[in-house]
């Protein structure tokens, strides 16, 4: 299986995040205008939280809070686990399935240089299924038995 820092390659865009005193609402527009579930919460280029779309439906929604005026760091989770761009996908899968986590922030010397969902995980697998059913056609039809 690849690394993190593949991964992260196959990825296009920039780092989408908010600061902890910035309104809920600000998180829920980044989040739909990129097409995530959640985002970095970054204060002087430190990571101090992750915020998703389950966090805002559970800590603001439902208790009636206003997201325009419900700061980031009242629904964040802090202190993220983190990952390295050296990790291997395999050992942030098994962490995500095991920890109930649907993103894993990257750090790379104290530097956050992205984020890995499940789907960047499921997209792996799947490339890597791909490309050893090719290896396997190709096997079997020029280098196999009676080729």
């Amino acid at each position: 299986m690849n690394t993190v820092k593949n991964a992260l390659a196959q990825k296009s865009g920039a780092l989408i995040h908010v600061r902890s005193g910035d309104m809920v609402v600000e998180a829920l527009r980044l989040m739909r205008d990129n097409r995530v579930r959640s985002v970095l919460v970054i204060d002087d280029n430190a990571l101090v939280g992750i915020v998703s779309q389950g966090d805002c439906a559970i800590k603001v929604l439902l208790p009636g809070l206003d997201a325009k005026q419900t700061p980031v760091h009242q629904v964040m989770t802090r202190n993220p686990v983190t990952v390295k761009p050296s990790d291997p996908l395999e050992s942030c899968m098994t962490m995500m399935a095991a920890r109930g986590f649907r993103h894993l922030p990257v750090l790379d010397d104290g530097k956050v240089v992205g984020v890995i969902s499940i789907g960047d995980v499921v997209k792996d697998i799947i490339r890597s299924l791909e490309r050893d059913v090719g290896d396997l056609r190709s096997y079997i039809m020029t280098d196999g038995p009676g080729g």
